[in-house]
């Protein structure tokens, strides 16, 4: 019998990515964002700015940025977050944005009114290249991650997203991961 195959399962909570331009709007002309923190993913951090999301009369604060600055404008959020701004946005893979839904960010130098690039993120398999061929994984392929711990929850058709320098690691939402017990970090076994 082969031996299970187990991943380390993290939480991605509510964050946003900014375009450059966005960022200039939001945080002033030329401006560069500050890293607070390496996150596991080599080439993202956790940035000292945070943003405002506003749906109607409705306000989510202080939502932390990601960086680097990417092409588009993407903010992603919980299920939990949309009822509460009385929206719905689409359940996406990140960077699927077309046609999902606008919003207002709000920051200290300015506004600016999204016409798409709220989701809410579909979960998914980071794996760097090496690793992928070690375990006969290919990129954009689906698999199903069995939750290991106090409340054993099976989530499927994980995306698997294959790229040089990617840590093997599962991304949760909060909702999925409060649902499965996990507080930050938990562990799981591929189930192929």
């Amino acid at each position: 019998m082969k031996t299970p195959v187990k991943i380390k399962i993290e939480v991605s909570a509510r964050h946003c990515h900014l375009s450059k331009n966005d960022t200039e709007k939001l945080f002033g002309a030329g401006y560069e964002l500050k890293k607070l923190k390496q996150l596991s993913q080599p080439a993202e951090f956790a940035a000292e700015e945070t943003v405002d999301i506003q749906a109607g009369l409705k306000v989510l604060k202080s939502i932390r940025v990601v960086g680097p600055q990417r092409e588009q404008t993407q903010i992603e959020i919980s299920k939990t977050d949309a009822v509460f701004l009385g929206i719905n946005p689409p359940l996406r893979q990140s960077g699927n944005l077309k046609g999902s839904l606008g919003v207002t960010l709000i920051g200290p130098a300015g506004k600016i009114e999204l016409e798409e690039g709220l989701i809410i993120a579909k979960n998914h398999i980071h794996c760097g290249t090496d690793e992928a061929k070690e375990l006969k994984l290919k990129d954009g392929q689906t698999l199903s991650v069995k939750v290991l711990g106090e409340r054993p929850v099976i989530f499927e058709d994980a995306l698997v997203r294959v790229k040089d320098g990617y840590k093997f690691s599962m991304h949760l939402d909060t909702d999925e991961a409060n649902a499965a017990f996990i507080n930050k970090i938990g562990e799981g076994e591929i189930i192929k």
